[in-house]
């Protein structure tokens, strides 16, 4: 039994247990009181996708300043009729009356003011209204659409479109939490043969989870935090909060099977998995505050979230954890050991497969590494086809009102017209002329409305259609095409300033930014991290490799997602990848990835300073973690996978994104590439230049002494003749 104090952990953990009852109800009454609080206070989420300095955010501000009708929100009532709807147009001119008449409603402009298509049977009502699209009330959209049904007959058919119409309809992940959190609890039970050990790590995240939620809420009324925000904390935070809690409670489960009493075993659990979990979730934190350096109001907020709800999940299982432990500490031991005995008498002995993998992978590591690899750069090919954009109401379903309207739309007027490009003039009534003239000879246009002048008539505004979808590359290319080609001339020789705005340019301004700033937020989260297990591994290639292969999981999640999202497998409604989910998914799994390369290489560490024989610590090393690496992997899949059934869009991509991440890089990564590296490597791996470590700070990450097995001599003959640093 051991008898050191252990470091900051294992006290933490002796105060947990020693007040069981009072580390129990403080966590109960801190989530119950930020709950309450959040409740009372409600919520204050928004969206903030401003993009100071690009053309769409100063056209945007223009219109407001000088008020346009295009500045606000607007709802298009689309209406179809087979025989035509000027049959319709007392009953439609009616209802458009009533509402003109609703408070919230600005302006209405009717189908029969030029907005009704070749054939007549299709058109179309713009309704303006106070306000930006996220800042409707969905009680007022619904009302307006309750108003405008009124008119609908056997014949005439009303669907409804717009940006406050499409955040009415969308909504958070359903049941994806509740069913990821029964697949995990599933997969815990088979791991552990026991409901009771089972339930201890979940627990854990549900407190976790819980908590942060609550706390997020309250902030929302200090930070800018989207309100896509609450779904993504819960997917990470179920994720990351059972990782954390089994990669401890595993660690207990094997100083009960050493011979520890339980709460020396929670000790020594806390002491060197609690270490981990510590690093590990550092590491995370560090790739998510990376985000900061993309300078992009709406993932700051985001980014903040899921950062404090890591750090809120860390806390929770250095703490509530070994609290629950004290609690059930002697029933969980019989049960190990019970267990044990039975697996024992049937001669089998936990780890020998992940021992023997090890061992094959050894044998012939460089056809392993390789396979593994071309394998990998296989799956992210596809990323470099990546398009960033947003969805819209096409990738909606297909029964939803907003993707019926947008079917019309496209019908009766064309695919670009739920894309249209919105122009800003300055410069006079002359100079809008000869946009609209320019813009008639332009490739890619096919059509264009009138300019309209703003209320102070200091400004004009032209919308333009283009000829492709919102989301196709030909528009893309267009908005380029007139700000690069057309524009500038035109704005010389007539002394005008001309602005391409509107919610299709917007898009593609927020995908060029995040794209153009990608190289330097990539170059950040992988430095910060590399020099945090610089400091942990005191090694010079162990960062370089954990680097390497992370960014080589990321690329394969993003390339499964291109071939699902963007080329539409497994019949998938084709579209662009949500413009922020590359970064956020790079935050995310890049930390998520470090989780297992501190769990895996410390074991291996901590093998290779007891034995000093390289190839067995490996073998000891995944022996001792591919179990658990593979648990904790499997929870996070079902979790994240549980997204895939979310109505939205969004969560459908960020919820493959992760999971694919963490399946390749749990299964291939941790059990192929890195036992296969680790062999090449040899003792090679620990390598550290003199002048480099006199200068790093000591940071101890395992503390072996606590460990019965730790106490084993290294036999003389097979410690390396190499004085090597230690940790």
């Amino acid at each position: 039994m051991a008898t050191t104090k252990g470091g900051r952990p294992a006290r933490l953990a002796s105060w947990a247990q020693r007040h069981r009852w009072s580390a129990l109800l403080l966590w109960i009454l801190t989530v119950a009181v930020v709950t309450a609080g959040a409740q009372t206070a409600g919520d204050s989420y928004q969206n903030d996708f401003s993009l100071p300095g690009t053309d769409s955010q100063a056209a945007l501000e223009l219109m407001e300043r000088h008020g346009a009708v295009q500045a606000g929100a607007s709802v298009q009532i689309v209406l179809q009729d087979d025989g035509g709807l000027q049959d319709d147009r007392t009953r439609v001119e009616r209802m458009l009356t009533t509402v003109r008449g609703l408070p919230f409603v600005t302006d209405v402009r009717g189908p029969y003011d030029g907005a009704l298509s070749e054939d007549g049977t299709i058109g179309y009502a713009s309704v303006a209204l106070d306000g930006e699209s996220e800042d409707v009330p969905a009680e007022d959209v619904e009302k307006l659409i309750d108003t405008a049904r009124s008119a609908a007959g056997d014949r005439l058919r009303l669907e409804f479109g717009g940006g406050p119409v499409q955040n009415s309809e969308e909504s958070g992940g359903g049941g994806a939490e509740g069913a990821g959190m029964l697949a995990a609890l599933v997969i815990l039970v088979l791991l552990f043969g026991s409901l009771l050990s089972a339930a201890v790590p979940l627990v854990t995240a549900v407190f976790a989870v819980g908590g942060s939620l609550g706390l997020i809420a309250l902030a929302s009324h200090v930070f800018t935090i989207a309100d896509f925000t609450p779904p993504i904390m819960m997917l990470v935070g179920l994720g990351v909060g059972v990782d954390y809690a089994l990669l401890i409670f595993y660690r207990y489960r094997h100083q009960l099977l050493e011979g520890d009493d339980p709460r020396t075993a929670a000790r020594t659990a806390l002491d060197a998995a609690g270490r981990t979990v510590f690093f590990a979730g550092c590491t995370v934190i560090i790739a998510l505050l990376g985000l900061v350096v993309l300078g992009l109001g709406s993932l700051q907020g985001v980014a903040l979230a899921v950062a404090l709800t890591v750090l809120v999940t860390m806390a929770a299982s250095l703490t509530l954890l070994p609290a629950l432990l004290a609690f059930f500490g002697g029933r969980i031991q019989r049960h190990v050991r019970k267990s044990a005995a039975k697996a024992e008498a049937k001669g089998r002995r936990e780890g020998r497969r992940w021992h023997a993998l090890a061992a094959a992978v050894q044998r012939r590591p460089l056809a392993a590494l390789l396979v593994s690899a071309i394998a990998l750069l296989a799956l992210s090919a596809p990323a470099l086809g990546l398009r960033l954009g947003f969805g819209d109401a096409g990738n909606n379903a297909p029964e939803s009102t907003t993707r019926k309207a947008y079917d019309l739309l496209a019908d009766g007027f064309g695919p670009g017209f739920n894309g249209p490009l919105v122009l800003v003039v300055q410069g006079g009534e002359d100079a809008a002329r000869h946009l609209r003239a320019a813009l008639e000879r332009t490739d890619g246009v096919a059509a264009t409305v009138p300019p309209r002048p703003t209320e102070d008539g200091r400004l004009h505004t032209l919308i333009a259609f283009p000829d492709t979808a919102p989301q196709d590359e030909a528009t893309a290319d267009l908005v380029h095409r007139l700000r690069d080609d057309v524009l500038p001339s035109l704005a010389a020789e007539h002394d005008a300033r001309y602005l391409v705005g509107g919610p299709t340019a917007a898009t593609q301004d927020f995908a060029d930014a995040v794209a153009s700033r990608m190289p330097l937020f990539v170059a950040v989260v992988v430095g910060l991290s590399s020099l945090l297990l610089l400091l942990v591994f005191r090694s010079l290639l162990i960062p370089v490799k954990a680097a390497v292969l992370n960014l080589l999981s990321v690329a394969a999640a993003l390339g499964t997602m291109v071939l699902v999202f963007q080329h539409g497998w497994f019949g998938v409604p084709e579209g662009p990848i949500e413009a922020y989910l590359p970064v956020m998914i790079f935050a995310i799994v890049f930390g998520l990835s470090m989780d297992y390369e501190v769990f895996l290489i410390s074991r291996i560490h901590e093998e290779w300073e007891r034995t000093r024989d390289h190839s067995e610590a490996v073998r000891a090393g995944l022996a001792a973690t591919g179990k658990v690496i593979t648990a904790a992997a499997a929870i996070m899949i079902v979790v994240f996978a549980a997204f895939v059934l979310s109505p939205t869009r969004m969560l459908q991509q960020f919820g493959l994104g992760l999971a694919a991440a963490v399946l390749l890089d749990a299964v291939v990564i941790r059990c192929m590439i890195v036992p296969a590296v680790m062999q090449l490597l040899g003792a090679r791996a620990w390598w550290l230049p003199s002048p480099l470590a006199r200068l790093l700070p000591k940071v101890e990450l395992e503390r072996r002494e606590t460990s019965p097995a730790a106490r084993v001599p290294a036999p003389a003959e097979s410690r390396d003749p190499e004085p090597e640093p230690r940790t």
